[in-house]
């Protein structure tokens, strides 16, 4: 089976943990600083604070706004169910807006719409490593003197108009699950250019330690070990290598599809730089789930990301966000194929063929 991703480790992954395992310090120490320098010079950010994962880096992120009971944010109903959660856990208010078609991203003109005296903060999310429209979704929120929130999961070293995902807005998040462009086996960040929330962030990974036991507010244990912080560098050192690949896959695979009749290749926006975290298609005329089974026999891991948008989701539908077309129509059309870059050209041909197949 070709698989729909595989994490890249190797012997200077290895070698670093086990550097940590001599030493004998494992949680947040030299190795979790020195992660954090490198990944802020690297989004081009001010400030990178390290988080036990993505999704606590999100929760976190939305605690510099004092997000709470009353605000909202406006963010997409086609995402990973963890954007809309970290809203929840501050006690705010998620309020979905539709997506491009194009580029399955919130859609800056329906985000406007949106945007209420409630509204704190808009959050787009750059799915599958497909920058979002960033410069008017930054136009929109300093227009309506709301904050911007990036989700950049799975935007690593994405790019619009020159500029890194994750260096656009008050703060933005990342991940580093295993199936993400780097890794840290779990792992999150948070990116910033400012100085206060940098602070903040910094006190809300420890109980909001000031000093030893005196503590400013409630803050949570959010810390990174020095074994995630050991491998996430070493995978910062590759990250441009592992997108480059990513992108000769992707490329080769839109040049055998694009003229395939029955499916759609991924599309970006004027000025964005993709890195593929997801190779996603469109199968038009209701035949996605047959095409995905097909691939599935032939041996190619196609996977739908996602299937049920986050307001059709049980937790979320019985308070009645109401309907979002181009979201609910991608969630039944979508599907990923492999683009990892363990992939060989006889994959990539094996792929092609197998997708071929299936729609014909």
């Amino acid at each position: 089976m070709i698989s729909i991703g595989k994490p890249l480790l190797g012997d200077e992954e290895k070698q670093a943990v086990m550097e940590v395992l001599d030493s004998g310090w494992l949680v947040q120490g030299p190795r979790v600083k020195a992660f954090e320098e490198a990944f802020a010079k690297y989004i081009g950010a001010s400030h990178a604070v390290a988080i036990t994962n993505g999704t606590l880096a999100l929760h976190a992120a939305f605690l510099t706004f004092r997000l709470g009971p009353g605000d909202e944010v406006v963010t997409t109903p086609f995402s990973f169910i963890a954007s809309s959660n970290a809203i929840r856990m501050c006690g705010a208010k998620p309020v979905f807006a539709d997506i491009d078609p194009e580029t399955y991203n919130l859609d800056p003109l329906s985000m406007e719409e949106k945007i209420t005296d409630k509204t704190k903060v808009v959050m787009p999310v750059h799915l599958y490593g497909n920058p979002a429209d960033m410069g008017s979704i930054m136009r929109i929120a300093k227009a309506r003197s709301v904050g911007v929130a990036e989700d950049a999961a799975q935007a690593h070293g994405a790019e619009f108009n020159g500029k890194r995902c994750g260096s656009f807005g008050n703060v933005a998040a990342f991940s580093f699950y295993p199936s993400k462009n780097m890794t840290c086996g779990e792992g999150g960040m948070v990116t910033t250019n400012e100085d206060a929330a940098a602070t903040t962030l910094r006190l809300i990974r420890d109980h909001a330690q000031q000093e030893k036991y005196k503590h400013a507010f409630l803050g949570y244990n959010y810390r990174m070990t020095e074994m995630c912080a050991a491998i996430g560098t070493e995978q910062l050192k590759k990250l441009d290598g592992f997108n480059r690949k990513r992108t000769e896959n992707a490329k080769f695979l839109t040049e055998q599809l694009e003229d395939v009749k029955g499916l759609v290749t991924p599309v970006t926006c004027n000025g964005a730089k993709h890195v593929y975290h997801l190779y996603t298609i469109r199968i038009l005329d209701g035949k996605r789930d047959h095409v995905q089974q097909v691939l599935a026999q032939d041996g190619v891991d196609a996977r739908v990301f996602y299937p049920v948008p986050i307001h059709k989701q049980p937790f979320y539908e019985r308070e009645g966000h109401g309907s979002f077309p181009e979201a609910e129509k991608a969630s039944r059309e979508v599907l990923s194929l492999p683009v990892h870059p363990a992939l060989s050209q006889d994959d990539l041909e094996t792929i092609v063929n197998a997708v071929k197949k299936a729609i014909a």
